[in-house]
């Protein structure tokens, strides 16, 4: 495995990803600290269980709608709310008014 330091990243990115199509794992470091991998893409990565990861991870950020993630993990809706209830996760999100203007609304 390479390690690339955030200069490295500026200077060298092509060197990163010829590496990550050439199925190599690279480690990227600031001050000596790992920050992020670059890994290649690939279904043997997805099938171990990194496509439920990034699934989470984006509908976590609220990139992605429950239904999108879902389909990225590869299970269905219910399982992947079971997926995020096991980690805390919550599906639904209010705002501070918005909460108040729902529950306004039930009174």
């Amino acid at each position: 495995m390479e390690t690339f330091t955030i200069r490295d990243l500026r200077e060298r990115t092509g060197d990163l990803v010829h590496g990550a199509e050439a199925g190599k794992l690279a480690l990227v470091t600031k001050h000596g600290q790992g920050v992020f991998m670059a890994m290649p893409f690939d279904e043997a990565m997805l099938q171990s269980g990194v496509r439920v990861a990034l699934a989470v991870k984006l509908f976590d950020e609220e990139a992605i709608s429950l239904g999108k993630a879902a389909k990225l993990a590869g299970v269905t809706q219910i399982e992947f709310i079971n997926h995020l209830s096991a980690l805390k996760i919550p599906i639904a999100r209010y705002a501070a008014d918005e909460l108040a203007q729902e529950v306004a609304a039930f009174a």
